[in-house]
């Protein structure tokens, strides 16, 4: 290289500076291939002194840029949560002839857990609870979209199949492919005392009806799947009394080692004390979760109980 001189000093801040950091960040090197170059001692100092105040505007910049990463983290941590809250409506306690509970619960600030309470017509009314595929806010936010779009398929199809397959086609139109959706709606009708339920890949529902638990379970596959699946729906006439139960994978999988809290653990619940208030049974069911896991519950969980009176 013909090199005649050379310095190398390390981009370090003194310790006494604000930036505060003394590690080395890098290095400053000059050089030079004249005959007559001679760095000195001052040129050292004074070199020195340049790489400081480099490495003091390096960190301070570094530092910057944390804060504003923050800010944007806690904005979309925000945004997150609102469209969290959205998900979780609040309960209707106008609905004649039934009682009806909601319950939400977080493992993440963030989820694709969701329900939704529907009235779509004159003495007609629509329970939903669904589940996105994944955690963060991309689920969320399909969530949000999957909700809305239903409450305006409810509304306009009799047949809670029929919106089903609707929302499909449009979901899969839009969604992204690594996403699912599985979803469970049922509508009553309080007038003619029935209801008429459709599931998408969800977990059985369950309902106390003469005198016997019976599982409410899927009538189609997982939303998103195909663009074009079928969904078909069942009628089932309710007598006062009678109860109907939904919820999130999250219950059922709640876990100590290798076991789940399964199923049979759920219905025998319900089982046991089939008069129990649609708010104590959600609080039990997630009680006895946690019993059985030994701790928190690692998934989301939403959790809904409706009781004809």
């Amino acid at each position: 290289l013909k090199l005649r001189a050379l310095m190398c000093v390390p981009l370090q801040a003194r310790r006494d500076e604000p930036a505060g950091d003394s590690r080395a960040r890098g290095v400053l090197y000059v050089d030079s291939k004249a005959a007559t170059r001679e760095f000195t001692q001052q040129d050292l100092r004074y070199f020195t002194a340049l790489s400081q105040q480099i490495a003091v505007a390096l960190e301070s910049a570094r530092l910057h840029l944390d804060s504003l990463m923050r800010t944007r983290l806690e904005q979309s941590l925000e945004l997150a949560s609102a469209i969290q809250r959205g998900l979780m409506p609040q309960v209707p306690d106008d609905v004649p002839g039934y009682e009806l509970f909601g319950w939400y619960l977080s493992a993440e600030r963030t989820s694709g857990d969701f329900y939704d309470f529907v009235r779509t017509r004159r003495g007609h009314y629509g329970v939903v609870v669904g589940d996105v595929t994944g955690h963060g806010i991309e689920p969320s936010i399909t969530a949000f979209q999957a909700k809305y779009l239903l409450r305006v398929f409810l509304r306009q199809y009799r047949d809670p199949a029929q919106a089903l397959e609707e929302l499909n086609a449009q979901m899969a139109a839009m969604g992204r492919p690594e996403e699912l959706i599985s979803l469970c709606v049922i509508v009553f009708d309080t007038e003619a005392g029935t209801l008429r339920f459709a599931s998408a890949g969800h977990p059985a529902a369950w309902l106390w009806h003469d005198r016997e638990v019976r599982p409410l379970r899927s009538t189609g596959p997982l939303l998103m799947l195909d663009p074009g699946a079928s969904y078909h729906s069942r009628e089932i006439p309710l007598d006062n009394g009678d109860l109907c139960l939904l919820y999130t994978d999250g219950l059922a999988e709640a876990r100590d080692g290798e076991s789940l809290f399964g199923e049979d653990r759920i219905a025998n619940t319900l089982r046991r004390d089939p008069g129990i208030a649609p708010d104590v049974l959600c609080k039990s069911l997630l009680e006895a979760a946690r019993d059985f896991s030994s701790g928190p519950i690692t998934d989301d969980v939403a959790i809904l109980a409706i009781r004809r009176e």
